[in-house]
């Protein structure tokens, strides 16, 4: 009957439910639970399973060149950047005013580095984040308008919550890249 059981919660897609069961199943947690605790167990194992793919999902979507984070972060005194101001930034209240952060450095200081981190902690808290780097960028929407598929990436872009551009101003801008 168990092995019924598990079979259609992976039929359902019921991944972190079906994991939850094998567990309790092979320690003997089962035994030890009333009906409502399996039941409430069951169901946050499910829900924090979908929470972590979607998660997943959204930062592999996102399409960052580190693989970074806010608790990772340096904040030697030559890089000149204040802790504090990183962790009001990482509550990602500047997406919902609205607003924008211009990083600027030297080369190699860590500006994308940082810009990835500050992805990442959107994506964790829910929000669609996509990481671009103004030349490929730039190139990619000249060819959509050759194709006609243009209006539609430039719709995509729109519909995200926080775009990040890396590498903005590193190459001038000709007539056809100021229009795009």
């Amino acid at each position: 009957m168990n092995a019924e059981t598990l079979e259609k919660m992976k039929t359902m897609k019921f991944y972190g439910m079906a994991r939850a069961f094998t567990g309790c199943l092979e320690d003997g947690r089962l035994a030890k639970m009333t009906a409502d605790e399996m039941l409430s167990y069951l169901i946050t194992s499910e829900w924090n399973d979908r929470q972590n793919r979607r998660i997943e999902r959204s930062i592999r979507n996102a399409r960052f060149r580190y693989n970074a984070s806010v608790e990772k972060m340096y904040y030697g005194p030559e890089r000149n950047l204040s802790k504090n101001e990183m962790m009001r930034f990482a509550d990602c209240n500047l997406i919902k005013k609205a607003e924008s952060i211009l990083i600027t450095g030297c080369t190699g200081i860590g500006k994308s580095y940082i810009a990835s981190a500050l992805g990442n902690q959107a994506c964790l808290k829910g929000y669609k984040v996509h990481y671009m780097n103004m030349a490929k960028l730039f190139s990619k929407l000249k060819m959509m308008k050759a194709d006609g598929s243009y209006l539609r990436e430039i719709t995509r872009i729109e519909k995200q919550d926080l775009l990040i551009l890396d590498d903005f101003g590193l190459q001038p801008m000709d007539n056809q890249n100021r229009s795009a």
